[in-house]
């Protein structure tokens, strides 16, 4: 199995004001491969922009991302000069639980050589590094496209002296070889005319044409890494499209890996490879994303689904989640969903779920969401996919896995309780491949 490129493990982030804490993200764990695109879905205050600023390292005063989460990004090249650059902070063994506290990078095989390091698998966790490597992963190799382009771009400075200042820090690129570069930046993203789109501010850009210059920033310092949030929110039906086909085809030609940030499930449906669901800042289910449509398992996600309009059942009205995702200012002692839910019952008020495997479990016919519209449904005669026909995935994305009282099917309700609010932990999801090479042991020489 390929490891991961960046993974997250019980990510928290909050923020402290004068009345509560704000616990934005609480636990939250994913991990994206190599050229996949990682869905995070879920409704307004969810924490799905938040948790993308903490991969960034952008969260601000007030805000703060707690030392015991982990942000790990893999990609060996990284690795290896950080390693170099930083060997006292350079934990060879590749056990991440035995770790020094003061070490930030950790290799699982290569070959421990000082100055010339050779590492092949490892990662560098960006919630302990010091912020001069974080900045270097920001842009150079994790970049971000916002949802508010127009904010995101500086309105007293042409879109070219933008971009060409970014190749500069970023590249080292300047004069005409930042400019030509530039122009080709522009020209991929299918600006016209690029030459003169250069030297024209962001308030002369249209709606579509301001996030294609987002995205073109983005791109500039080649990242392996693109978080996009809500890219498409402000645009209309026709520019979202092609918007959407743009970042399709940017991530096929460079192979890029995308998390993708939307409070949109059709779009998930388009344009995803797997699906992290969020609620009230954790990570309720997760599955492949053609799973998740044909088989959802938590009733959050299920309501999502049945909301879709055009997938909904017919009637007069669109079935809707009554209330709105709560405010999380204290650590989770229940289920947060369990005063929308409809299948709650009286242990969801007082017992909080863990995330389980669920794949392969059938549901009642009532509880299965009417297949969506999009080509990602693959029923037959009606009847959910088997656990094996889920599309295997090189990560543990390719799990499905539901954080709710309701699972493991097969065991009966006070089991089910027990299993979640108990100590016995063997059907409860692993966590995100941090450690990707697990029991297979250290591949390390010196």
């Amino acid at each position: 199995m390929t490891d991961p490129l960046l993974s997250v493990e019980s990510l928290r982030t909050t923020f402290h004001t004068d009345q509560e804490v704000v616990r934005a993200v609480d636990g939250a764990s994913f991990s994206v491969a190599p050229t996949e695109t990682l869905g995070i879905v879920g409704e307004s205050g969810s924490g799905k922009s938040v948790t993308a600023r903490s991969v960034l390292g952008l969260v601000e005063e007030p805000g703060r991302v707690h030392p015991d989460s982990s942000i790990r990004y893999h990609d060996p090249a990284f690795v290896q000069r950080t390693a170099r650059a930083h060997p006292d902070a350079t934990f060879w063994g590749g056990d991440v639980d035995n770790e020094p506290d003061d070490a930030f990078v950790t290799v699982h095989e290569g070959e421990q050589s000082g100055e010339n390091a050779v590492v092949k698998r490892g990662s560098v966790d960006l919630v302990s590094a010091p912020d001069a490597v974080v900045q270097q992963v920001r842009g150079s190799e994790i970049a971000m496209v916002s949802q508010d382009a127009l904010s995101s771009l500086n309105p007293v400075y042409t879109v070219g002296n933008q971009i060409e200042e970014l190749l500069g820090i970023h590249r080292g690129l300047s004069g005409r070889e930042a400019t030509e570069t530039a122009e080709e930046l522009l020209r991929n993203v299918g600006i016209p005319d690029p030459e003169r789109r250069l030297r024209e501010y962001p308030h002369q850009f249209s709606g579509g044409m301001q996030q294609r210059a987002v995205i073109a920033l983005a791109l500039a310092c080649d990242p392996s890494v693109l978080v996009c949030d809500e890219p498409t929110t402000a645009l209309d039906v026709t520019i979202q499209a092609q918007v959407l086909d743009l970042l399709a085809r940017l991530k096929r030609e460079q192979d890029l890996s995308v998390v993708f940030i939307t409070h949109d499930i059709g779009v998930i449906a388009q344009v995803a490879d797997s699906v992290a669901v969020m609620y009230a800042g954790e990570v309720v289910e997760r599955a492949p994303v053609e799973r998740l449509f044909d088989v959802p398992k938590h009733p959050y996600t299920r309501g999502l689904l049945r909301s879709i309009p055009g997938v909904a059942t017919t009637g007069d009205r669109l079935p809707t989640i009554e209330g709105s995702v709560p405010t999380p200012s204290e650590a989770a002692t229940s289920c947060r969903f369990a005063p929308r839910c409809p299948e709650a019952f009286d242990a969801c008020h007082e017992v909080h779920p863990d995330a389980v495997r669920v794949a392969g479990e059938e549901e009642p016919a009532e509880r299965d969401a009417p297949p969506a519209e999009n080509g990602t449904q693959s029923r037959e005669n009606g009847k959910p996919p088997a656990a094996d026909a889920a599309p295997g995935l090189p990560t543990a994305n390719g799990e499905h896995t539901a954080a709710c009282l309701l699972y493991p099917a097969t065991l009966s309700t006070g089991e089910r309780v027990e299993r979640h609010d108990g100590d016995d932990r063997s059907n409860r999801a692993p966590p995100s491949r941090t450690d990707a090479s697990g029991a297979a042991g250290s591949g390390v020489s010196e």
